[in-house]
């Protein structure tokens, strides 16, 4: 996987970083070939990875009702 391989601590990536290695990781399950660990690891990589991108656009979410919220009360 090119962006950031699989030594990386998912909790550190940025929204942008865990999709591109998550759509890295869709990418080199669909071609198969891989033994069945390596595929159930690679796997539970992507699991968290969208997990990541989840919690990344919760908070985006957030800030925005947020946002919203604060700008009706200031009308």
């Amino acid at each position: 996987m090119s962006n950031n391989g699989n030594d990386t601590d998912i909790a550190e990536l940025g929204y942008e970083a865990a999709r591109d290695e998550l759509v890295d990781v869709v990418k080199v399950l669909e071609q198969g070939g891989l033994d069945l660990d390596a595929s159930l690891a690679l796997w539970e990589r992507g699991e968290a990875l969208a997990k990541r991108c989840e919690e990344h656009l919760a908070g985006a979410r957030k800030r925005v009702e947020t946002a919203l919220a604060h700008a009706d009360d200031e009308s």
